[in-house]
Parts: C-alpha cells; sequence; structure tokens
C-alpha cells in the first residue's frame, strides 16, 4: 500500500523551509523548462526550413551534358554533345535502384507574349516531362490532373499550367480543364493547374511560372529531335545517390564516346548532399541545446544536493534519535532520497509542463499565420525528447540525494544524541 505518512513527512520536511526550498527548486525548474524551450525553437526552425524543400525527394540527382575537356577516339577536346532518350532506358536497365528518371527540355521564347488565351497574353516558360517527373520535384495538383502514360505514348497536345500561369491568363475562378491555350505558336488543351510546394526551392525554372507538355510532344511539335541536355532521377530509400552518380556518368562516357576521366563532359547535382548538411547542421544545433540544457540543469541539481546536505545538518539529532531507536541505513537513505527525489521531480515537471504549454501557445500563433516562406514552424519537443526529459528529472533526483544520504548514514546514534 501506499505510504501516506512517510510521504506527508516527507513533504512537511521539505516545506518547513518554504522559501529555501523555491529557491532551490527554481534552479531545476529553470534548467527542464530552459532545455524544453531551446529544443521546441530548435525543432521550429528545423520544420521550417524542412518546409522550404518539401517538395523536393531528398536522394535525388540531376545530370547535364556539357563540353568534353579532353580528346578521345579522335574527338577533339570543346565537342558538344546530347544524350538521348535511349541513354535513360540503358540507366533504368542498368541501375535497377533508380525509382524515376525523368528528361526535362525547356523552350524559352524571345516573344513579349508565348503564351495566349482568348485576348490574354504574356510570357512564361515551357517544359517538357514525363509523368515520372513528378516523383522527382513534386507539385501540388490545384486542378484537373498531372500528366499520364497515355500522355507520352500518344504524345498528345495537352498541357499543364502552373499556378500563375493560369492566374494570368484566366479570370478568377474559371474552370481551365478543356481549354485551348496557344504555346509558342501550337495550341494544347488544358489538363491540369499545378504549383509548387514552396517558391524557394526551383530547378530549371518556377513550376508556378511555366506551362509543362509532355516531353513527347514537345519533340514533335516543336522539332526539338532525340536531345537531352539535362535530366533528373530519384534512387530509392537504400542507395545513396553519391554511390551510384559516378557508375551512371561512365555509362553515359561509354555510349558517347567520352574519356572517361573526363571529369567536366557530364555535370551533377546531388540534392542529397544539401539534406544531409541541413540534417548535420540540425543534429549539431540539438547537441547544443541539450548540452545547454543540461549543464543548466545541473547546477540545479548540484544546489538541491547542497541544501540537502544543510537539511541532513540541521536534522543531525533527529537522525540519531531515528538510528537508536532502530532506523536501519536503508530507512534513512529511502527518506533522504525520496527527498531528494520529491522536490527535484515537483520542480521538473512543473517546468516542463509550462514549457511545453507555452510553446503550444506559439504554435497556435503560428498556425493561425500559413505561409509557405515562414522559417519557423510547428515548434514542439517532441514525445520521446519530453520522455527523455522525465527520466533525466528522476535520475537527477535520486543523484542529488545520493551524498546527503551518505552523510546522513554516517552519523552515529550517541554523537548525533549528545548534540544541542
Amino acid at each position: 500500500m501506499f505510504d501516506f505518512d512517510g510521504l506527508n513527512e516527507i513533504w512537511q520536511t521539505i516545506t518547513r523551509n518554504k522559501t529555501r526550498s523555491l529557491l532551490t527548486a527554481f534552479g531545476v525548474f529553470w534548467g527542464i523548462f530552459l532545455l524544453v524551450i531551446l529544443s521546441s525553437t530548435g525543432n521550429g526552425f528545423e520544420n521550417g526550413l524542412m518546409k522550404q524543400v518539401e517538395g523536393v525527394t531528398p536522394n535525388t540527382g540531376f545530370f547535364f551534358a556539357g563540353a568534353t575537356s579532353e580528346p578521345y577516339k579522335g574527338y577533339q577536346k570543346g565537342r558538344q554533345w546530347t544524350m538521348q532518350m535511349a541513354d535513360l532506358e540503358a540507366i533504368r536497365e542498368t541501375f535497377p535502384c533508380v525509382k524515376a528518371i525523368s528528361p526535362e527540355a525547356s523552350l524559352w521564347s524571345n516573344e513579349e507574349k508565348n503564351v495566349i488565351y482568348g485576348n490574354r497574353g504574356s510570357s512564361f516558360s515551357v517544359k517538357g516531362v514525363l509523368p515520372e517527373y513528378n516523383q522527382i520535384e513534386k507539385s501540388k495538383i490545384l486542378k484537373g490532373r498531372f500528366l499520364n502514360d497515355t500522355d507520352i505514348a500518344s504524345n498528345r497536345k495537352v498541357c499543364l499550367l502552373g499556378k500563375k500561369v493560369y492566374e494570368t491568363m484566366f479570370e478568377k475562378g474559371e474552370n481551365p480543364i478543356g481549354k485551348m491555350v496557344k504555346v509558342n505558336g501550337i495550341y494544347f488543351q488544358v489538363v491540369g493547374v499545378v504549383r509548387s510546394y514552396t517558391e524557394n526551392v526551383e530547378v530549371n525554372g518556377s513550376v508556378d511560372e511555366s506551362v509543362i507538355l509532355p516531353f513527347t510532344t514537345m519533340q514533335q511539335v516543336y522539332a526539338i529531335g532525340d536531345k537531352i541536355h539535362f535530366f533528373a532521377l530519384v534512387a530509392d530509400d537504400d542507395t545513396p545517390l553519391k554511390s551510384i552518380a559516378d557508375d551512371i556518368k561512365q555509362l553515359l562516357k561509354e555510349r558517347h564516346d567520352i574519356s572517361p576521366t573526363d571529369e567536366e563532359a557530364i555535370e551533377s547535382f546531388d540534392l542529397s548532399e544539401i539534406f544531409n548538411t541541413f540534417k548535420g547542421l540540425f543534429f549539431g544545433i540539438h547537441i547544443l541545446i541539450w548540452i545547454v540544457g543540461l549543464g543548466t540543469l545541473l547546477s540545479g541539481i548540484i544546489g538541491v544536493s547542497n541544501i540537502m546536505l544543510v537539511t541532513v545538518k540541521e536534522r543531525t539529532r533527529e537522525i540519531g534519535v531515528r538510528r537508536a531507536i532502530g532506523a536501519k541505513p536503508k530507512n534513512i537513505i529511502g527518506q533522504v532520497l525520496s527527498e531528494s527525489l520529491l522536490l527535484t521531480v515537483l520542480a521538473g515537471l512543473v517546468g516542463l509542463c509550462l514549457g511545453v504549454a507555452i510553446m503550444a501557445v506559439v504554435a497556435m500563433i503560428t498556425s493561425s499565420m500559413p505561409s509557405d516562406n515562414m522559417m519557423f514552424q510547428d515548434p514542439n519537443m517532441g514525445f520521446k525528447a519530453a520522455v527523455a526529459a522525465t527520466v533525466i528529472i528522476i535520475i537527477s533526483g535520486l543523484l542529488a540525494g545520493v551524498l546527503p544520504a551518505w552523510r546522513a548514514i554516517q552519523i552515529k546514534a550517541i554523537d548525533a544524541i549528545r548534540e544541542e
């Protein structure tokens, strides 16, 4: 059964000197409170930053055809070369770990109005991609659908409009699906309206300001042929892109008679390196936060231990009497550890709950002002971190009472009773 008498005795001992107990507990309270606030703030900035790159798959790479820098097999250095669709098929067959791969062709017009609908016109970029591109640079579908395999196989004259293109070409609330839009002199039927997840990540131009066509249709109607200057791919989660990037380059070099040692003929960009940099940065920040928080908590624990030593000193006669009437060392140790644990846990839990409550209010305020560009979103400590903090509070309370408890059992009954 629960020992209410023992708990009441512990509470009376702690509250015997209320001011001293409150000041001692404040150190523990402040350490945990500061840890919660700093940890939640760090998570808020991490969530905000990751929100900025939400639409981009981390394990993604981009490859560009450049100019050769070495002569090879009769070709002079400085040769311009292009990739073909067959190269992408070869990559699919050679590297089963590639989940999605897509070329991207871009048309830039010198016309003042290369996109026209009715009496409205403006200038926007025109992209040609495969349906798989939406697994690489994800877009939010606002209306209609994304491109599909039938569009590619049938060379359909369909298009997607970026959010800003739609807002420029159509009246607010007007349904664009099925309407014909003139793009660089050719009419295309609108099948969807898309927008990027964030305005801070743009790959070869903003999705919001682009007209997106099926790649095969663009090849045909704009007579760009089987030329690919740029393609993107994403590997599965178990295969770091860095481990296959060089092999992909070597495959392309073999297929296009490029020197194996030519480092400039194929350029690439690995997004996973940026994501890993972000992860490393925030890991370091979280480590620093816990060091600062635990350091502050440690000072509070030392304060609790010092006060418990003073309390033991003041209760020398009481402890001596207990020993004289048969109290065992484990009883004395239990009493001192219980007092230390109760004082520490109460202060720590108050700090933990207050910190969580304050950051919950902050989270409500930030969520009421939704914006894709906010660098501080959803600040919270996290359940695992809260559990870890609770465990630390309990362990700290026990450690704070170890030295005072040891001092208490060193008191001899006869010497304690003689004290005035």
